[in-house]
């Protein structure tokens, strides 16, 4: 007979979800999906539909990052430093996002979608300078400060 007190896989994926998705991080990486895929929509229906690209790029890192933070993989493969990589990855985001944004709100015109897809993306680029932002914060509030060695032996 099958044992019924467990839960299944899929459910405490879902519970992680859930509980990981309440979290700050959680929804800045959420919100940063979303606002991707808003981007790729507009830019996929817009005349000029090769700015998709950054998005597509951008989303897919931040799902890696929010799966990799929801399933605390971060905790287990210590490889990598994980708070750095974020930190490069959303700085580079927020950079770019910008810069092509700004292009397609300025070179835009008679094309509404591009122009849409540039004001999202100039909201997602807001939002990747924020996360930024909160993952600096992090890293100044760990980083430890040690007392220098005074000791004369060398």
């Amino acid at each position: 007979m099958a044992d019924t007190t467990s839960t299944s896989t899929g459910a405490n994926c879902l519970e992680k979800l859930k509980s990981y998705v309440k979290t700050q991080k959680g929804l800045i990486l959420a919100g940063e999906i979303f606002l991707s895929f808003i981007v790729i929509i507009c830019y996929g229906a817009s005349h000029s539909g090769g700015y998709s690209s950054l998005a597509i790029c951008e989303m897919i890192f931040a799902i890696v990052f929010f799966v990799i933070f929801m399933m605390e993989l971060d905790k287990q493969l210590l490889v990598v430093n994980w708070v750095w990589s974020d930190l490069f990855r959303a700085g580079i985001g927020a950079v770019l996002y910008l810069i092509v944004s700004l292009i397609n709100v300025i070179g835009g015109a008679g094309d509404g979608s591009r122009i849409a897809g540039g004001v999202f993306g100039l909201l997602a680029g807001l939002l990747f300078a924020y996360d930024t932002y909160t993952i600096y914060l992090q890293v100044k509030s760990t980083r430890q400060h040690t007392a220098a060695s005074t000791d004369d032996r060398v």
